[in-house]
């Protein structure tokens, strides 16, 4: 139909994400024609800003046009409203993006250090898939862009998923083929294992090639320059927060203590050890400095991977209703997530990176943190910046979000279901506010505008400032892009069939495919449901940051307990007030299975809306492996990410029990990291009886079946070779058949025990023998055979050919595996 159509006519590419996104640099959608990139400097635009060519404005000379960016980022903003403010009937389209750390390894040494290949090994891979990729769409493809780590590259989907059951199961086999494709790229030496955080940035010696610290840029005291890619765009952005700021970011991450911590604090006898300090993101955490972890560089947060996953809305005010509901189960996601225990070479006593981040890019003058001091370098600065750089603002550039923008009720009530939720401080800019207000922009989406421009642009391309509002949004890109909260509503780009969108932000990346896919696709149900059953998820922004700071805490999936709505009423009818609170405190468990007969749980909801659509029996399948991966993380029958990491350091024969990580445990960890993702080491701790298929390079691009005739040399060479090997076999008493093996069969013979013989008996406790499962096309039956519309609204569906989506394949059937004991087939 329609929606196919928009992907031959102009092949939308979602790179989902923002250019500036919890790790990342870069853009987010591309419009290609006919499967060829528009040329030009422009090359993608998209909620991140510009990755452009062109020479970025230092801090300095940057000053006398903050203003001006600004001004004209809000006339542009308004100029899309009001162009693309009606656009409805939009189909669903979303997609996720994937970061992956590129390391080198020493096997002898027991060493693992970052590989600061980011560049070449992306040039690789962009190359191949020009070079091997298909263009009949009949399979999946990636694709491939920038980090701001020089050792990071990141992935996508190169052709967004679209709006139907079938395509839920196309996820994990995309994230699959990313992760054969980037194998295929590295060195015999590297790795690169899907973790939020390599375990021992800012320590000594711990880059591929070494590099010298106290860089120009960062000026830190720990790591070296030399990790910021090489694009001009992010040395700028790195500079210019820490100039804003008028000193280096200061992270602080309260450090884990064991049993033999302070015994070696006290060896080490940290000057000022006993000073009290504030942890990041934490306002009510206070640590002794000897018990904190303290970072000095962006690269310390903006190094960092995560999964984020972005969805076309059908008009702006469905994209409205999801930010706001989706915001609300950001922390949820972001504890389900955790995988982030370990910073410079320290257990942390938090289990994600959220706060890290947003110390990391914290660019707020003294004044603006609420400190009644300046700092000497503002010298005659203060004056160009938002606000005069001193109106204060309670968070960083990277938060959680400070206000809703659902517009319910049309605005017609004051305390309609937004206003009545938005408790906590918003600093809006004035000018803004009254320029949003005079176009005709409601007042709740107006402030929430207003406040994003209380931050000044970061990185101003001298050669993109004089712009024509009409058909540009660079500079509302500019700052839109570099305030990264928990969820972005992003506006469509202009001169493009992109719709209104909303970005979910907070999940943090997994060691596999399987947790990636998971909760990619619960993530996609849950916005489905939430419009399909009009649900309201409302609770005080004040509550949704209190469960950010929550998810923090170490093992918060188990041990703690968020606010969450008591009812999931209809939002428009939510306007009456009561005196009963419509929130409580509720374990993940309960939020996500039910609590009483009060509140269903989202699980049963998900199940109840995809057998209401007509889901098909092998999606269903899939879609109950995946909720019963979450289920079981939140009542501890398998581990989060973050767990796994710490138990496995804490077995480690190597540990001694003082938070320290050290060279020979980070490479364990990180040899066992790869080795799960790649389905080569079995976590029955961390996924239960699920298994992971081995993924090889081998066959990691689409190979022609060639016609052009060889040369008359090499055709009588290869003939030689061939018949000779087979007249060998069949003297031998072999099949002519047997003889001949395929390279997977080599690969496949290199057995795990190799591995393990090199990581820690305890380390890896409790491996099993799996019970392999796969779908065969005949277990299927007729089910499924038309596909059926991830529909939002009402109880109908939309039906279209099975043929018309790419996992039709048998590639795709045999990712399909089940413990259901009516469908399920051993493999034989």
């Amino acid at each position: 139909g329609s929606w196919h159509r928009m992907w031959t006519a102009a092949v939308l590419v979602l790179s989902v994400g923002s250019l500036l996104t919890a790790n990342a640099t870069r853009p987010s959608f591309s419009l290609l024609a006919n499967g060829r990139k528009r040329q030009g400097a422009l090359l993608r635009l998209g909620g991140g800003g510009l990755l452009v060519k062109g020479t970025p404005l230092a801090w300095e000379d940057s000053l006398q046009w903050l203003s001006y960016v600004r001004e004209h980022g809000v006339l542009q903003f308004i100029h899309t409203f009001n162009q693309r403010k009606d656009r409805s009937n939009e189909k669903l389209l979303w997609g996720e993006e994937l970061e992956y750390p590129i390391l080198k390894v020493d096997k002898e040494a027991k060493t693992v250090k970052m590989s600061m290949r980011g560049d070449e090994v992306l040039e690789t891979l962009r190359h191949r898939e020009e070079q091997s990729g298909r263009s009949d769409n009949r399979k999946e493809a990636s694709a491939w862009h920038p980090e701001y780590g020089s050792w990071m590259v990141e992935g996508t989907p190169r052709m967004p998923f679209g709006g139907f059951v079938r395509d839920l199961r196309r996820v994990e086999l995309s994230m699959r083929l990313r992760r054969r494709r980037l194998i295929a790229a590295l060195e015999d030496d590297e790795i690169a294992p899907s973790v939020t955080a390599f375990p021992l940035m800012g320590l000594p010696d711990t880059t591929h090639p070494p590099a010298d610290i106290k860089g120009p840029v960062a000026q830190s005291d720990l790591c070296t320059d030399a990790l910021i890619n090489p694009h001009p765009r992010f040395a700028t952005l790195t500079a210019n927060i820490r100039k804003r700021r008028g000193r280096k970011v200061n992270i602080k991450v309260p450090l884990y203590i064991d049993t033999h911590t302070d015994e070696r604090l006290q060896k080490e006898n940290m000057p000022n050890g006993d000073d009290d300090l504030y942890m990041s993101g934490l306002p009510d955490v206070m640590c002794k400095r000897k018990h904190t972890i303290e970072m000095d560089a962006m690269c310390f947060g903006m190094g960092m991977c995560c999964l984020q996953v972005t969805f076309q809305a059908r008009d702006i005010q469905e994209s409205r209703h999801l930010y706001d509901q989706l915001a609300v189960l950001t922390p949820i996601m972001l504890a389900l997530s955790a995988a982030t225990p370990i910073l410079k070479g320290r257990l942390a006593d938090t289990d994600v990176r959220w706060a890290t981040i947003a110390a990391s890019v914290d660019d707020r003058t003294p004044q603006e943190r609420g400190l009644d001091i300046c700092e000497p370098t503002h010298k005659g600065q203060t004056s160009w910046m938002a606000g005069g750089g001193k109106r204060r603002l309670e968070k960083s550039r990277y938060e959680s979000i400070s206000s809703y923008i659902c517009n319910c009720k049309a605005g017609a009530e004051d305390k309609s279901a937004t206003n009545k939720y938005n408790d906590i401080d918003c600093p809006v800019d004035e000018n803004a506010m009254a320029t949003l207000l005079a176009a005709g922009v409601d007042k709740t989406l107006a402030r929430h505008v207003a406040h994003l421009f209380v931050r000044d642009p970061l990185v101003i391309f001298s050669e993109r400032i004089h712009l024509a509002d009409s058909e540009n949004t660079d500079h509302f890109e500019n700052i839109q892009s570099t305030n990264w909260q928990t969820v972005r509503w992003k506006p469509p780009p202009p001169n493009s069939d992109i719709g209104w969108r909303v970005e979910f932000r907070s999940m943090e990346a997994q060691l596999t495919d399987f947790e990636n896919a998971a909760l990619t696709v619960m993530t996609v149900l849950l916005s489905r449901v939430l419009l399909y059953f009009r649900l309201n998820l409302y609770v005080p922004l004040s509550k949704v940051d209190e469960n950010m700071a929550t998810a923090h805490t170490r093992d918060a999936v188990l041990t703690e307990r968020f606010w969450f709505r008591k009812h999931m009423a209809d939002v428009e009818a939510d306007t009456a007030g009561t005196e009963e609170p419509e929130y409580e405190l509720m374990t993940i468990s309960e939020i996500l299975t039910g609590k009483g007969a009060h509140f269903p749980g989202l699980l049963p909801l998900v199940f109840a809306y995809l057998d209401s659509i007509g889901c098909d029996t092998a999606t269903r399948d899939t879609v109950r492996r995946y909720a019963k991966l979450l289920e079981k993380r939140a009542t501890g029958q398998v581990q989060t990410t973050a767990s796994f990491i710490r138990h496995f350091v804490k077995s480690h024969p190597a540990y001694k029990h003082d938070s320290v990580v050290s060279q020979e445990i980070a490479h364990d960890l990180m040899m066992a990291g790869a080795a799960i993702g790649e389905g080569r080491l079995d976590a029955p701790q961390l996924l239960g009886d699920v298994v992971i298929e081995p993924i090889y390079a081998d066959g990691a691009y689409e190979v022609p079946l060639e016609s052009v005739p060889l040369d008359l040399q090499q055709r009588n060479e290869l003939i030689e070779k061939y018949s000779t090997r087979a007249e060998s076999d069949k003297q031998s008493g072999k099949t002519v058949s047997d003889g001949w093996s395929a390279p997977a069969a080599a690969q496949a013979s290199l057995h795990v025990s190799s591995l393990q013989r090199s990581l820690s008996d305890a380390a890896l406790k409790g491996s099993r023998q799996p019970v392999r499962r796969e779908w065969s096309r005949e277990d299927q039956g007729t089910d499924g055979e038309v596909d059926v519309l991830l529909t939002s609204h009402g109880c109908t569906c939309a039906n279209a050919p099975a043929g018309s989506s790419d996992e039709d394949s048998d590639e795709v059937q045999n990712f399909q595996r089940t413990d259901c004991p009516t469908h399920a087939q051993p493999t034989q």
